[in-house]
């Protein structure tokens, strides 16, 4: 679990990365080969959509005082079937009180390492979701 290595022991309150360069940000999912853009009004990265088969993939990153939020967005057909920030799937597959923390970042190197993991699980889980 990525907040298990990127913590509040790891990066303390006063050393995490509050003021984030978006053309960084962008730079660093461009290398993962994500077309990304910022959302300047509502404070969020988001990933271009993109069609495999029936389904249609996206993803929102937000970035807030050295925390890591994603979400992962599926379509099928048209119609959303997922939508919620990845924390929230525990609580709907494993038990209520469950909660999975937020990964911790205090540099962009700390960053590109989460992103990195985050973008290859969403990898994973485009090719589970599409191999039927």
């Amino acid at each position: 679990m990525l907040s298990n290595t990127f913590n509040g022991e790891r990066t303390p309150l006063n050393e995490r990365l509050r003021y984030i360069d978006g053309e960084i940000v962008l730079d660093s999912l461009a290398q993962l080969g994500y077309k990304a853009h910022f959302e300047s009004k509502e404070k969020y990265f988001w990933i271009e959509e993109v069609q495999i088969g029936t389904y249609t993939f996206s993803s929102n990153m937000i970035l807030d005082g050295g925390l890591v939020d994603i979400v992962w967005i599926v379509k099928e057909n048209g119609n959303l079937i997922l939508g919620l920030p990845i924390g929230e799937y525990s609580r709907l597959m494993i038990a209520p009180n469950y909660k999975i923390k937020k990964p911790i970042f205090g540099t962009y190197e700390d960053l590109d390492e989460i992103v990195e993991s985050v973008f290859k699980l969403f990898e994973d889980f485009k090719k589970a979701m599409t191999a039927s």
